[in-house]
C-alpha cells in the first residue's frame, strides 16, 4: 500500500514539474510572449538560424517552434502528453 502511495505521489510531482517546468525553462532561455529577449540563448539561436538561412528564420525550425510555444503556450494536447509522460517517469522513479 505504501509503495503505491509513493508511486502515485512521484507521478503527481513529476507531472506537475513537467507541466510547469517546460514553459518556465523556455521563458528562462528567452522565448517569451513578447518575442525573443535580447542577449539570451534564444537570441543566439535565432541569430545562428537566420545566418544559416540567408537572413530569415525558417518556418517550422526549432527556433520558430520554440518561439511559438513561448508566445502562445503549448496546445492542450501537448500539455496532456507532457503530463502523461511526466507522470509515467515519476511512477518509475
Amino acid at each position: 500500500m505504501f509503495d503505491t502511495l509513493v508511486t502515485l505521489a512521484g507521478a503527481g510531482i513529476a507531472a506537475g514539474v513537467a507541466f510547469v517546468g517546460i514553459p518556465v525553462a523556455l521563458g528562462a532561455t528567452g522565448f517569451t510572449a513578447a518575442g525573443i529577449a535580447a542577449g539570451t540563448v534564444a537570441a543566439e539561436m535565432m541569430s545562428a538560424a537566420a545566418i544559416a538561412n540567408g537572413g530569415g528564420v525558417a518556418a517550422g525550425s526549432a527556433v520558430a517552434v520554440l518561439q511559438s510555444i513561448g508566445a502562445a503556450g503549448l496546445p492542450a494536447a501537448a500539455n496532456a502528453v507532457i503530463v502523461g509522460v511526466g507522470a509515467a517517469v515519476g511512477a518509475l522513479i
